[in-house]
């Protein structure tokens, strides 16, 4: 994700950190090549006028501009809704490490140096655990070297075995969870609001799976590229007569305009990836890590994810 104040002035034309500019710039280029040539040749294609007038394309670009728009829309509301799902997942965590140090009842208290031994610690650093295993999940990754120093070996060598390492830790979650009962070291009523939070936590996993497996249609997505290029190439024709030697430039702005709206429709789409406008997992999962660190009084804990180059991975 990129993080950085607006640019003002000219620096607003010259930023190129987060911009879709480097993606859509060989086409970018190609298209306003044609626009130069066409307003050269005057419209001529292989000695044959191609007259076309301004009016289809304001038939077709107003359409055109109305999709983009609805695409782009849904493709940020996966976007957002991806970044409430990881904003209750740090809520929910946050949440069941309180309820782990307040409801389960020991001797002593929730601190790290119990080790794992400790059914709070150890649910707790399986809840960070969960984290960055979520997120690897969903870009793709393995989460073993992120996961290793939160969970007992033989866990961790079953959760790397898994097909959905998340959801292994979350049924590992159910089972500490019974053990406290059968011990005795909960009440029956409170175990059922650890168990809601664990639910939750779960809910919002399985949700973001959702978004990342249901892509909006390619049918839609490829309707939409076709249309857009084929707009783009054909403008400098309906143009070269009304406005002559202006065909490249007014072309190149109006390339510009659809082909980055495009772009960035396909880059917010998929918002749990690695490109420079997606969701910052990485600095997410490690904000989870501090808290529940802090909450059991943890010796070594790393510190916030800053930007590097205004960008926030």
């Amino acid at each position: 994700m990129i993080v950085r104040d607006r640019p003002s002035g000219l620096r607003l034309f010259l930023v190129l950190r987060g911009s879709v500019l480097p993606r859509i710039l060989p086409a970018l280029l190609v298209n306003t090549l044609i626009a130069t040539v066409v307003t050269l040749n005057h419209g001529d294609l292989f000695a044959h006028k191609i007259t076309l007038t301004t009016i289809p394309f304001t038939l077709i670009g107003l359409p055109i501009a109305i999709f983009l728009g609805f695409r782009n829309t849904a493709a940020y509301d996966r976007y957002w809704e991806g970044r409430k799902l990881w904003g209750e997942i740090l809520l929910r965590a946050r949440n069941l490490a309180r309820q782990c140090n307040s409801l389960l009842a020991y001797p002593q208290p929730a601190l790290a140096r119990n080790g794992l031994g400790d059914a709070r610690v150890r649910m707790v650093y399986r809840t960070i655990a969960y984290a960055h295993a979520l997120r690897h999940y969903l870009r793709g990754g393995n989460p073993a070297d992120d996961t290793q120093a939160f969970l007992l070996p033989a866990e961790w060598q079953k959760m790397a075995a898994s097909s959905n390492p998340p959801d292994y830790l979350m049924q590992r979650m159910g089972l500490d969870l019974q053990q406290c009962l059968q011990e005795g070291r909960i009440d029956p009523c409170l175990a059922a609001s650890i168990d809601a939070t664990v639910s939750a936590i779960a809910g919002a996993g399985a949700a973001c799976e959702r978004i990342k497996g249901t892509p909006i249609p390619f049918s839609y997505t490829l309707l939409l590229h076709r249309t857009a290029y084929l707009y783009c190439f054909l403008l400098p024709f309906g143009l070269v007569d009304s406005i002559g030697f202006m065909t490249p430039l007014v072309v190149a702005i109006v390339t510009y305009t659809f082909f980055a709206l495009d772009a960035l429709g396909d880059e917010i789409e998929e918002p749990f990836g690695l490109e420079a406008n997606d969701l910052p997992l990485n600095a997410i999962c490690r904000g989870l890590e501090i808290n529940l660190r802090e909450s059991l009084q943890d010796a070594d804990i790393p510190p916030p994810m800053q930007p590097v180059d205004f960008r926030l991975h």
